[in-house]
């Protein structure tokens, strides 16, 4: 069964238009139904983040129609035909196994896809919409994506400001479940940075801002502490771990106080990161001994050295996926030959069960054993050689020389092994 996506994703439309062709989760089922009761869909897996929607598709269904559905699905004022991508068979695998291995994202060899990707899969089992082709292509595409993360280093280095921030942290101290962590402002690159922090175990996490408000927002998702910029003092001589990016004109940690928390602390080292722009914590705070400051700079040449490692190891990984790719449709057509090679031989099964029972009565007439074995050995090689023969006959009458090149590969290689 023919294997299809049709997609759009960060590479071929901006956000505005993708945010059109999203399915939320409570819109999915709905949609995996409807579309399973198009014609030529006999299986589908609907895909959806906020970098891509994609419709993966077993069945005879053509791009074209599957666009169709997807302008009417979301409204007919939609023209997406400049913004969508259709891969077929050979290419449609090898790009469903690069999006499992995160070659195919905005951040190169990115792991959260992986989840999105078997999440759309679980939905589709759950509404009934896979079957046999799909349930073997995205187990072998889960299998592809293992493979890349265990034998290369795609995912080994920290691309983003936020996870490069944790990262440098660890290196510093190597268990984050021991420290406590102060986050200074509540906007994206904190909340971002603060997730980061929560998914290593941190012990104990306290947001700072402005607005108290924003900051118990934050500290409400992240089961941490919410305070005012007043109670910064306090919250510098407890924290390990300090990391700032407000919206401030002027430094909001400032020499003297990065000196007091110092004291306080009885030498015991802290870890700063400035990720403010212009900047949140005086320059001259590196100049202590004890503590040790990070610029947004220093931050970003760790992410570029990062991500060329990335580039090198994604090299690695596009040579695993074209092996696994080809394994894959290896046995995909090993398997869909089944029927056939099955019924060619109940066909030769049945052929020899009628020659041997006419050779059994030959004997029984009194014919000669030399008679019968050659009558046996003709009759065999006739009757199997028929059907084969007039195929090849009318291949050549409609002049299709591919039968007659299978065949001659065939005996060759028979040949070859003997």
């Amino acid at each position: 069964m023919a294997f299809n996506i049709l997609g759009i994703n960060h590479k071929t439309a901006p956000v505005a238009l993708r945010e059109k062709v999203s399915f939320g989760e409570e819109r999915l089922l709905a949609a995996l139904r409807t579309l399973r009761q198009e014609s030529g869909v006999a299986e589908v897996v609907i895909l959806s983040t906020c970098n891509r929607t994609e419709l993966y598709w077993a069945g005879s269904a053509t791009g074209t129609e599957m666009t169709q559905w997807l302008e009417q699905h979301h409204g007919p004022a939609l023209d997406l035909a400049n913004n969508l991508y259709v891969h077929q068979e050979h290419h449609a695998v090898a790009h469903a196994f690069s999006v499992a291995s995160g070659l195919d994202s905005m951040v190169l060899g990115e792991a959260q896809i992986l989840g999105q990707l078997k999440d759309a899969y679980r939905i589709a089992q759950e509404a009934g919409a896979t079957g046999p082709a799909l349930n073997k292509l995205f187990q072998a595409a889960f299998s592809a994506a293992k493979r890349v993360r265990t034998e290369t280093r795609i995912g080994a280095n920290a691309v983003s400001l936020a996870s490069a921030t944790v990262s440098l942290a660890r290196r510093v101290y190597s268990d984050l479940g021991e420290r406590t962590a102060l986050l200074v402002g509540a906007g994206e690159m904190i909340a971002l940075t603060a997730r980061h922090l929560a998914g290593q175990g941190v012990k104990r996490m306290v947001i700072a801002n402005r607005s108290l408000g924003r900051a118990q927002t934050l500290a409400a998702e992240l089961n941490a502490y919410a305070v005012g910029l007043g109670d910064l003092g306090t919250e510098l001589a407890n924290a390990d771990i300090v990391i700032s990016c407000t919206a401030s004109p002027v430094p909001i940690i400032t020499k003297t106080l990065a000196e007091a928390a110092v004291r306080a602390r009885r030498r015991r080292p802290i870890f700063m990161v400035d990720l403010a722009v212009p900047r949140d914590i005086e320059p001259q705070v590196a100049d202590l001994e004890d503590i040790y400051l990070f610029s947004i700079d220093d931050l970003q040449q760790l992410v570029d050295e990062n991500r060329q490692q990335r580039e090198v190891a994604a090299d690695g990984a596009r040579l695993m996926i074209e092996e696994e790719v080809a394994r894959f449709l290896a046995e995909t057509r090993a398997h869909d030959a089944g029927p056939a090679i099955r019924a060619l031989r109940t066909q030769a099964d049945a052929i020899r069960t009628h020659t041997l029972e006419q050779a059994r009565r030959m004997l029984a007439a009194g014919k000669s054993t030399d008679e019968t074995l050659d009558y046996l050995a003709n009759t065999l090689t006739n009757r199997l050689l028929h059907s084969p023969t007039q195929a090849l006959r009318h291949a050549a009458e409609l002049a299709d020389a591919s039968l007659a090149e299978t065949l001659t590969r065939l005996l060759t290689e028979e040949r070859n092994r003997h």
